[in-house]
C-alpha cells in the first residue's frame, strides 16, 4: 500500500489484515478453516456457490491491468495451433499443415505490420492480441515482438500441460479459467479480427463472433479470413445462404484475404458507417 493510499482510507487495508492474520497464536480456533479471512481462503473462493464471484474475478483481472496500461484497441489474431514455423515444416503430422507453414510467415508479417501502427500511438491502439499458444498465435506474438512492441496473450488452462508463447508481452499474459470470460476479453477491445486456418477452437470463435455480428449484439469490424481455398473447403458458405439459414447479406460480413498487406488494407480503408 502506498503512502497516498494509506492516507485515503482511515480503515486497515485487507492486506494488512492478512498478514496479521498469519501471526495469529496458534490454537484450534485459529487453525480451523472458518477462521480464516474470506478473500484469502482458497477453498471458500473454490466453492460451487462462489462461481458467480470467481466469473466476476476473471472479467475484472485482465480488465483492469489492460485499463492501467492503457490499451484502449486490439486487433485479434485467431488460428490454429499445429500450424508450423517455416522451419519446424518437417514436425508438421501431415503434408497439408506442412504446407500451411506459409500462414505462419502471413501471421507474423501482419502483427509485425500492425505492431509499427500501434508504436505510432505510444501502443494504445492495434495491440495485437492471440490466445498465446503456439502455432499462428505465436507468429502473431512474435511479429509483434520483433517489431518491437507489445502483445497480449489470453490462455486457457487446459488438460494437457501448456505454456504461453515466449513471444507474449510477460505483463500482458492472461490465463483462464472460463471460456466464455476469454472470449469476452477476446472481443471487447476488439478493432479488427483476423481468423487464420485452424480447428475447432478456430471454428467456435469464428461462428461465434460471426453470429454477434449478424444480430447486432457487436459492432462491425474487419473480420479477414485468411485463405479462401482452405475456408471454402472447410465451410460451404453458399450453401447455408441457398438454404435460407443465413441470408446473402451475411456473406459480406467477412472477407477473404490471401496476404499480411492485403489485411492491413482492407482494416485502413474500412468505413463502421458503410461497413465496406
Amino acid at each position: 500500500m502506498t503512502e497516498d493510499e494509506a492516507r485515503a482510507h482511515p480503515f486497515p487495508h485487507s492486506r494488512e489484515d492478512a498478514k496479521s492474520a498469519e501471526k495469529t497464536p496458534d490454537t484450534p480456533q485459529t487453525r480451523a478453516p472458518a477462521y480464516k479471512l474470506a478473500f484469502a481462503d482458497t477453498e471458500f473462493l473454490l466453492r460451487e456457490e462462489l462461481r458467480a464471484v470467481r466469473l466476476q474475478l476473471e472479467l475484472l483481472k485482465p480488465q483492469m491491468i489492460l485499463d492501467e496500461r492503457g490499451i484502449e484497441s486490439t486487433v485479434v489474431m485467431f488460428g490454429g495451433a499445429r500450424i508450423p514455423a517455416p522451419d519446424h515444416r518437417e514436425d508438421a503430422r501431415t503434408e497439408a499443415l506442412a504446407e500451411m507453414s506459409k500462414y505462419y510467415e502471413e501471421a507474423y508479417e501482419f502483427a509485425k505490420l500492425m505492431t509499427e501502427r500501434s508504436l505510432e500511438t505510444y501502443g494504445r491502439d492495434f495491440v495485437i492480441c492471440t490466445g498465446g499458444g503456439p502455432g499462428v498465435m505465436e507468429a502473431g506474438n512474435r511479429g509483434a515482438h520483433d517489431a518491437g512492441g507489445q502483445s497480449i496473450g489470453l490462455g486457457i488452462v487446459l488438460p494437457h500441460e501448456q505454456a504461453p508463447n515466449e513471444f507474449v508481452t510477460p505483463d500482458l499474459s492472461f490465463n483462464f479459467h472460463y471460456f466464455a470470460i476469454r472470449k469476452m476479453h477476446f472481443l471487447l477491445r476488439a478493432r479488427a479480427i483476423t481468423v487464420f486456418p485452424g480447428g475447432f477452437g478456430t471454428l467456435d470463435e469464428l461462428f461465434e463472433t460471426l453470429t454477434l455480428m449478424q444480430t447486432g449484439r457487436m459492432k462491425r469490424v474487419p473480420m479477414l479470413l485468411f485463405g479462401r481455398e482452405f475456408w471454402d473447403q472447410v465451410i460451404n458458405w453458399e450453401a447455408l445462404a441457398k438454404a435460407g439459414t443465413i441470408s446473402e447479406g451475411d456473406l459480406d460480413l467477412f472477407r477473404y484475404v490471401e496476404t499480411a498487406r492485403e489485411a492491413v488494407e482492407i482494416i485502413d480503408d474500412f468505413d463502421p458507417n458503410g461497413c465496406d
